[in-house]
Parts: C-alpha cells; sequence; structure tokens
C-alpha cells in the first residue's frame, strides 16, 4: 500500500459512494462530495447513504460534504463519479480549485449529448493540461458494497496515472487492471447501456436463455463495428470493460437500464419505468446518440435499431422482432480473421 493520499470522489449516487468508502477504507483522506447539503450533512452525520445504500457502513476516514472548493482542496486525486450529463458542469465550477498537478479519473457511462464527445473527452477540454483517466468494468456498486470481489480497468495515456489508482483503489476485494486505450473503454461502458435495456425488455417478455445469448454476443457485435469506425480497438472490446461489463449489465436486476427495459416490457411506458427507477440510467440518451451516429457512418446496428422504433416510434414489438429475426444475411465474427492477418 502506498503512503496516505489526499483523495476526491465527486458524486454521492451508488457507485461514488461505494468507491469512496474503498479509498478511505485504503487508508486514504477521502472526501467524498455531494451537491445537495442537507444530504450530505445527513449522510456525514449517520454514516451511510441512506438514498442508494442505506445498510452500507461508512469508513470513519470518509469525510462528506457539499463545498466544491473545500471537497478538492490539496487533492491529488479527484473522481467524477457524477452523471454523465453532469460532468462538464461541475468540470467548469471546479476547476480554478484544483492543484496543478492533480490526476482526473472519469467513472461516468455515457456520452455528452450533442457532441458525441465521451467523458475524458469533455474533462480534456474542460481541464486542459490535467492527466486524465477513465475507470470502467463490472461494477455493480450494490455487489462491491457487499464485498464481493469486483474488478475494473482503468485507461489513460499516461502511466502513472494508472498506477496511482491500481495503488490507492485496487485492494483484496476490488482489483484495478489497467491499459492504454482509453478511448475504447469508455465507449464500451457507454454502449453497453443500451443492450441492458435490450435484455431487459427481453427478459420481461419471458425469453429464453437462448435469446439472451444470441442478444449478448450479438450486442457485442455491433459494439465493436462502430468502435472500429470511431477509431477504438475492438480487441479492448474482450476485455473487463466490455464483454464483462456487457455480460453483467445484461443479465443483473441490479442493472438500472435493465430494470428500464425490464419495466417497458411489462407495459409501463418510458418515462413511467426511468421515474420508478429513481437513478440515471444512461442508455436511454445513449440510444439516441448511437442510432444518428451509426445512421450518419452507415454502421450496420439492427439492435439499436430495433430499441429505439419500440421506445421513441411505438413499432410493434412483434414487428421489429421478425425484421431482427429475418435481416439481411451476415457473418458471426466480424472482425477475428482480419485482426489475426
Amino acid at each position: 500500500m502506498m503512503h496516505q493520499k489526499i483523495v476526491t470522489v465527486l458524486g454521492g449516487g451508488s457507485f461514488g459512494t461505494v468507491l469512496a468508502n474503498i479509498l478511505a477504507t485504503n487508508g486514504h483522506q477521502t472526501r467524498l462530495w455531494m451537491r445537495n447539503q442537507e444530504t450530505a450533512q445527513q449522510t456525514e452525520k449517520s454514516r451511510a447513504n441512506s438514498k442508494y445504500l442505506p445498510d452500507y457502513l461508512l469508513h470513519e476516514n470518509l469525510k462528506i460534504c457539499s463545498d466544491l472548493a473545500y471537497a478538492v482542496l490539496d487533492s491529488e486525486l479527484v473522481l467524477f463519479s457524477v452523471p454523465s450529463s453532469s460532468v462538464r458542469s461541475v468540470a467548469k465550477i471546479v476547476a480554478p480549485s484544483l492543484k496543478p498537478d492533480v490526476c482526473i479519473l472519469s467513472t461516468a457511462k455515457g456520452i455528452e449529448i450533442g457532441s458525441f464527445l465521451l467523458m475524458s473527452q469533455v474533462l480534456k477540454q474542460e481541464l486542459p493540461g490535467k492527466r486524465i483517466g477513465a475507470l470502467s468494468g463490472p461494477n455493480l456498486a450494490k455487489e462491491i458494497a457487499q464485498g464481493f470481489p469486483a474488478a475494473s480497468v482503468v485507461a489513460s495515456d499516461d502511466p502513472s496515472l494508472c498506477d496511482l489508482v491500481q495503488d490507492t483503489l485496487g485492494n483484496e476485494i476490488f482489483r484495478i487492471y489497467s491499459a492504454n486505450d482509453i478511448y475504447g473503454i469508455e465507449l464500451a461502458g457507454a454502449l453497453k447501456n443500451i443492450y441492458a435495456i435490450v435484455t431487459g425488455f427481453s427478459s420481461a417478455l419471458g425469453m429464453g436463455q437462448n435469446t439472451n445469448g444470441m442478444l449478448i454476443t450479438r450486442s457485442l457485435a455491433e459494439m465493436s463495428r462502430l468502435a472500429v469506425r470511431l477509431g477504438a480497438n475492438p480487441l479492448t472490446f474482450l476485455g473487463l470493460a466490455g464483454v464483462g461489463d456487457l455480460i453483467v449489465t445484461c443479465m443483473s436486476d441490479l442493472s438500472r437500464n435493465f430494470q428500464v427495459g425490464y419495466q417497458v416490457g411489462l407495459g409501463k411506458t418510458l418515462e413511467q419505468a426511468v421515474a420508478d427507477i429513481g437513478q440515471t440510467a444512461e442508455g436511454v440518451n445513449t440510444l439516441k446518440l448511437v442510432k444518428l451516429k451509426a445512421e450518419e457512418l452507415d454502421v450496420y446496428m439492427p439492435l439499436v435499431t430495433g430499441l429505439h422504433k419500440i421506445l421513441f416510434e411505438n413499432a410493434d414489438v412483434g414487428e421489429v422482432t421478425r425484421g431482427l429475426m429475418l435481416g439481411d444475411k451476415a457473418q458471426d465474427v466480424d472482425f477475428g480473421l482480419n485482426l489475426l492477418s
């Protein structure tokens, strides 16, 4: 274990809370920033995040606050764990308070509306000159809070940032691997949310495990196809941030995006499903953005197209399903032979 660091986590959702608690448990001076002052004070007093993880005891080393400037004071590592829609605005506000040599880590899995930028790209625009990385993987916060072993991957152009994250965040139940394809890591983390909605919808309709296996593997094919067109390494999608996160998010009822699809499959409107979950389901906005980008780049993504028709175009589920099953002939693995040649 390295010597004690000053670390900040911005965002008091379930994953931000878990990451902050791990850092504090690992012996680091850790601050968790929550936007709402009353919530921050209540969490600091009760030592639990009553909204998201009420039974998860927070370590004494963890300080909770709502003062953003104080939260990042002298911090050597700042984790952005706010929803992707808030990353730019929070970065703008916090920029003047950051140390010149601070390391920045994004854990948000989403794509910015209007720009199609991933969160590390947003942060690079708002925090020029800072060392920036991204963390992604099969990380259901409630399972980590229960002490089940999990792993994630940190990606950055700066190896020293990866070393810092591995040393501060890793422990006997949370292993951190490293990579250099930051764009691929983030793209995988954003795209898989779409397909969790698909499998949630399928589960609500009572489809079997054969269907789930088909959906997950074809989802991976679509993700990889778009990744190549956007310049990411498709092999990244075979790792933790790709297939690992895809399987977990598509198979677990703890996944917010899975729950959105499941509730819609039961007959609720999309608006009702999102409201009932009460947390950000990034896949809904990501679906709209990816459909437009796939059309722009002429990338074949039939699951994205089909889900968009169901959620936003009032299409008949049976007709969409038949269209998917009777679509054009396609190869199983698009890139295998090319990558090996």
